[in-house]
């Protein structure tokens, strides 16, 4: 059966790079992106150069009208969606709770955790034999984030709650859903957060003494959505360099 991946927040960073990865296993690859047109047809044309399929799909994957759009969309150029990876997430610039307003914090959870609920929902609905989803969460959702990105990390906590229920409430479907939590990784993320140079500044402080990259954690993407982990579900992989 031909594998069918949607990877939301497909044109940078971990997205891009599992993407790359899972288009040179032999999957048909769906780039969604928000608003970066010229990194996602890169990403697409990357692949095709390469002999991959690949499409890319603009969409916000907190809407649920434009989810199913999404979704169809994926279906009728590759047929039934296989496999799914939830990796589009936001952060806002680092700061303590006295700042974080009310609306940021909602900005965050709706734009991290609602998109998990509403692309593994339409996953399922045209999921007939099964499949493997692999959401990225974050070493956040065990840190807290302290002063820094307390909404951040409790978005990344709820998608771990979501991860263990999907995994338990999708198991008599065959559809396997699994987790890996990244810590300091080098991808523009950071200066989303208004630190560019996070990772370097905080290298000497893990374990490995360096960030990761984001084809490490591409990786343990594709490990956990393959046949390989046909018996792993509900399971959590941490890529932080033992931090």
């Amino acid at each position: 059966m031909q594998k069918t991946a949607i990877i939301t927040g497909g044109s940078r960073g971990i997205g891009a790079a599992t993407c790359q990865l899972l288009a040179k296993q032999g999957y048909n690859v769906v780039v969604n992106y928000l608003s970066n047109h010229s990194a996602a047809r890169q990403a697409c044309q990357e692949i095709k150069a390469l002999g991959g399929q690949a499409m890319m799909m603009q969409a916000d994957v907190a809407v649920e009208s434009e989810v199913m759009r999404l979704f169809a969309t994926a279906q009728n150029a590759f047929g039934a969606v296989t496999h799914l990876v939830n990796n589009v997430g936001i952060l806002f610039e680092k700061t303590d709770l006295s700042h974080i307003s009310a609306e940021r914090f909602m900005k965050v959870m709706t734009a991290n955790v609602l998109s998990t609920f509403l692309c593994t929902q339409a996953f399922v609905k045209q999921c007939s034999n099964g499949g493997a989803i692999v959401n990225v969460s974050s070493a956040a959702a065990r840190s807290g984030a302290p002063f820094e990105y307390l909404d951040y990390a409790a978005s990344k906590g709820a998608m771990d709650s979501l991860t263990k229920g999907l995994s338990l409430e999708l198991a008599a479907k065959n559809i396997r859903v699994n987790s890996v939590r990244p810590g300091f990784i080098e991808t523009d993320i950071h200066a989303d957060g208004g630190e560019p140079n996070r990772v370097q500044r905080l290298s000497p402080q893990i374990p490995l003494q360096r960030g990761g990259t984001p084809e490490e954690v591409a990786n343990a993407i594709a490990l956990l959505l393959s046949d390989e982990a046909s018996y792993v579900t509900g399971s959590f992989i941490d890529i932080a360099g033992g931090k």
